[in-house]
Parts: C-alpha cells; sequence; structure tokens
C-alpha cells in the first residue's frame, strides 16, 4: 500500500493562507458587484497578508521546524526569515498599488503642485494608473510562488514554485494602462526570457537527475559528496541551474530584461519585483547552492567570482549614465545583486545570515523609493527624468529629505541600513577568501554612490525647471509605505543588532 506523505498543515499555514485568499480573491472577481470590487479585493490582500506574517511569527515561536509535504517543503530559519520579509515588502507594495483612485469623473487624482516663487496651485493631473482589480489575486498567487520558492528541497517542487510566482508577475508586468505599449513590450520581453530561463534550469534539473537519481536536495548532497570524481554531466547540470537561477537575481550577464522591465511596469509591479522577488530568487539560490550543491563548492564559486565581479562594475556603470530615475534604480539593483554575491561567495553561515539582513532592510528601502518615484508626477505620468526632480528639495523638503535617505541608503553611507549591510556581505566575503571580490565591491561602491548622490545634487542645489512637476498628494496607504521604508532605513542603520541577531538565529538550513 502506497504511503501518503506527511505533512504539517501549522507549519504551510502561511503559504496556505495566501493562496486561500488568492482563490478568494479570484471567487470576488466573478461574484463581487464591480463598484464594490476594488475596496473587497484591497481588504482581502491584507487580510491575507497580515494574517500570512502573523502565522509566519507562530510557526518561529512554536519551533515546529523540519521537512514537509513529503520531502518537498523545509521550514528552516532562513526559510520563516525569509517569508517574513517577502510578506513585509509584499504588503508595502500592496500599499502603493491600493493608491490608484477611481473617481466619478474618470481616472484621477488630485496632485499639488509644489511651492514656486508665484505661489501654490491646485490642478488635477489624470492617472491611467494600475486600476485592473485582477491584480490582487495575481499577486497573492506570486507570493504563494515565492514562499514555495524559497523553501522547496525539491528541485521539483522548485521547478513548480519558480512557475507560480513567474507567471502572475509577467501579466502583471503588463498592466499598465498609461505607457500601454511599453508596459506591453515589457512583459512580452520578460515572458521570453523568463521562459528560456526557466528551459535552461529544467534542463539543468533533468541533468542532475541522471547523475544523482533524485530530486530531493539531501539525497543530491549526498550523492555528490560520495562520488570520488566530478563528472562532466554534473558540471553542465550546475552551469545550467546557475545560469537559471542568477537570471532571476538579475546578475549580469543575464540581466538585461531588468532596466526594461523595471521602466515598462506599474510602479507598484516594479516594487513588488525589486523587493519581495528579489529576496525570493536570492533565497531560493542560497537554498540550491548551499544545500543541493554545497559539496560542489569549490568547483561553482569561480562561476560566482566571475558574476560578482561583473555584476558590481557593469551595474554600477551603466547606472552612471542613466537620465532616467526608474532605469537608474534598475541598474542599482544590478549593482547591489553584485554586493549580495560577494557574501554569496563566502559560502559558509556567516555569509548566510549577512544575506539574509541586506535582502531584508534593501527589500524595504527599495519598495519605499518606488513609492516616492510614484509621487513626482508630470503631464505624461511619472516624472522619471532626472532634470524634472531639479529644485524639489526646496519645493517639497519633506518628500525630498526622504528620498535622499534612501538613496544614501543604497550607497551604503554610515548609520543607515545600507552601510551595516555592506559592511556584512564584504565581511562574509573576505572571511570566506574573496578578499578580491571585498576591494572590487569597494570600489564599484564608490562608483554607486556617484550617481546616488547626484540625483540629490539636483534635488537640493539646483534651480527648478520653469514647468515644475506635479507631487501627488498621497494617500495613507503611500504614505505608510514610505514612512515604513524610511524608518527602517535609519533604525536599522544605528540599532542594527537586534536584526543582526535574528539573521545570526535563523541561518542554518536543515539538510
Amino acid at each position: 500500500m502506497m504511503q501518503m506523505p506527511s505533512i504539517d498543515y501549522f507549519a504551510l499555514l502561511p503559504v496556505l493562507l495566501i493562496f486561500g485568499f488568492g482563490v478568494v480573491g479570484t471567487l470576488i472577481e466573478a461574484f463581487v458587484a464591480p463598484r464594490y470590487r476594488r475596496v473587497t479585493q484591497i481588504w482581502v490582500s491584507f487580510a491575507a497578508l497580515g494574517s500570512a506574517l502573523a502565522a509566519t511569527i507562530g510557526v518561529a515561536v512554536s519551533g515546529r521546524l523540519g521537512v514537509t509535504a513529503g520531502g518537498t517543503v523545509s521550514i528552516d530559519g532562513p526559510t520563516l526569515f525569509l517569508w517574513g520579509a517577502i510578506l513585509v515588502a509584499a504588503f508595502l507594495a500592496s500599499l502603493l498599488a491600493a493608491e490608484r483612485h477611481v473617481d466619478p469623473s474618470g481616472d484621477a487624482f488630485v496632485g499639488r503642485a509644489s511651492t514656486l516663487p508665484g505661489g501654490e496651485e491646485e490642478r488635477k493631473v489624470t492617472t491611467l494608473g494600475l486600476l485592473q482589480t485582477e491584480i490582487w489575486p495575481l499577486m497573492l498567487f506570486s507570493i504563494t510562488g515565492m514562499m514555495l520558492f524559497v523553501s522547496a528541497s525539491n528541485m521539483l517542487m522548485l521547478f513548480v514554485a519558480l512557475e507560480v510566482m513567474s507567471l502572475p508577475l509577467y501579466l502583471l508586468v503588463g498592466l499598465a494602462r498609461r505607457r500601454r505599449l511599453l508596459s506591453q513590450e515589457a512583459s512580452l520581453k520578460y515572458f521570453i526570457l523568463g521562459s528560456l530561463a526557466s528551459a535552461l534550469l529544467l534542463f539543468g534539473i533533468a541533468l542532475l537527475f541522471a547523475y544523482s537519481g533524485s530530486l530531493d536536495f539531501a539525497e543530491i548532497s549526498i550523492s555528490i559528496t560520495t562520488q570520488l570524481q566530478t563528472s562532466g554531466l554534473l558540471l553542465v547540470s550546475v552551469v545550467l541551474i546557475a545560469v537559471g537561477m542568477l537570471f532571476k537575481v538579475g546578475a549580469v550577464p543575464f540581466q538585461q530584461w531588468i532596466p526594461d522591465v523595471y521602466q515598462g511596469s506599474p510602479t507598484p509591479i516594479t516594487a513588488l519585483m525589486a523587493g519581495a522577488v528579489k529576496v525570493a530568487a536570492f533565497g531560493a539560490l542560497l537554498r540550491v547552492f548551499y544545500v543541493a550543491l554545497g559539496g560542489l563548492r569549490w568547483e561553482w564559486r569561480p562561476i560566482i567570482w566571475l558574476v560578482a565581479i561583473l555584476t558590481m562594475v557593469i551595474g554600477s556603470l551603466l547606472a552612471l549614465t542613466q537620465n532616467d530615475v526608474k532605469r537608474m534604480l534598475a541598474y542599482s539593483a544590478v549593482a547591489n545583486t553584485g554586493f549580495l554575491l560577494v557574501g554569496f561567495a563566502g559560502a559558509d553561515q556567516t555569509s548566510v545570515s549577512s544575506m539574509l539582513f541586506y535582502l531584508a532592510t534593501y527589500a524595504v528601502a527599495t519598495v519605499a523609493a518606488f513609492g516616492l518615484l510614484s509621487l513626482v508626477r508630470g503631464p505624461g505620468g511619472e516624472a522619471a527624468e532626472i532634470s524634472a526632480w531639479a529644485g524639489l528639495g526646496r519645493k517639497e523638503p519633506l518628500l525630498a529629505v526622504a528620498f535622499g535617505v534612501l538613496l544614501l541608503t543604497f550607497a551604503g553611507v554610515p548609520f543607515t541600513s545600507g552601510f551595516v549591510a555592506k559592511f556584512a556581505v564584504f565581511t562574509a566575503g573576505a572571511e570566506g577568501g574573496a578578499l578580491l571580490l571585498v576591494l572590487i565591491g569597494a570600489l564599484a561602491s564608490v562608483i554607486a554612490a556617484v550617481f546616488y548622490i547626484r540625483l540629490i545634487v539636483v534635488m537640493f542645489f539646483t534651480e527648478p525647471p520653469r514647468e515644475a512637476p506635479v507631487v501627488a498628494i498621497p494617500s495613507a496607504f503611500t504614505a505608510v509605505a514610505i514612512a515604513i521604508g524610511v524608518a527602517a532605513s535609519v533604525l536599522l542603520g544605528v540599532i542594527p543588532q537586534p536584526m543582526l541577531e535574528l539573521a545570526q538565529q535563523a541561518s542554518v538550513f536543515i539538510r
């Protein structure tokens, strides 16, 4: 008689809640009247994310760790920490998505022209933003995939989780109504390149199964460590898996999709991808290479070294050439991927804890930055050109100071969470023997600081243009998301020890 797999439903409760509320959101689309649908979807999504975060804390407090769902899902310290980071980043991105208003006169919100020498004026700015209510269940289904992606202990579950995460994102990227063609082009590019990366990953998994005879991470690890020689079949499978995974984190030379997709997506979806998806992709990368392929670290570390160097240098240099704030933040995300890979190259427990801290702080700050970006608007939508931000510090000092704090966080200036995060991953890299990566990372950080500080100079020390952009009056949702991001960037830079200790405690994988 076939034995049924053991499933710990309490340990899986956070994932089940997100998926269950996603199903509820789908039913709302079918049965709730259109005039009530948007508000209902927003609060259902907030309830889903809040209850899942509470359930994650409950699982952590209960200490019910282990491998469940027939050996396909690992509930351990990294899983719970990454679940928390994904849910917080997704909640902040959902707050940004809830900003879009629909009023009886059309798709519009009231913006406030910044105070100019001639006084202040009120004007209405048309925005055809993210108004489709189907985004909410799509986001929840994608978050379900993210949570399974970081906890998968089986290659088949890893691939299924990747597709559950990615397929809704392909749709979400193309749902912007303003600049519709640009959004749909971004969606198509993301779909084609993402499908190619998934195919390469699947081919690598198939070759790894042919080598080891198993899809479970633990059994793959045992098979690798018990072999006297490394076969060519194994090395080819590792390269293909690395390509598929490095595409998802946006590492060079697999970063081509990031600037176009980030620019073309609706800003809340860009924030979701830059925050929650980045956490999920790196979490899965950690588990695959540290648990399943840990016995091959001397084989895959040279690949990571090369990719990290290219990612840091190319990401920083390309960001210098950008005149669009959204694309600049996209290449900033590429550069930060390289900094994270410095810690990844350390390949020990210190590397895991440093990366967990970096991912959590970076995700929150990034979502807040895109939230601020969405508030500065011109006649054609978001005023993403850097020149449009000239003099913003004089006209809207609170917004400019908040954005300046986040930029300094990305630059790694002391007394911000970015400084602590970079110091942690660089220390982990140095202790793991990657001193050359640390030196190149320090040089790339200096280059990166230039384009962050350039934008700060434009905001505070440049005369505003004659046609000043409109600064939208944020709703409570967006204001809360921005406030949380800025406060976390400062508090975790001044008092980082509690979060560092939490990351250290959560850095042990169950094998």
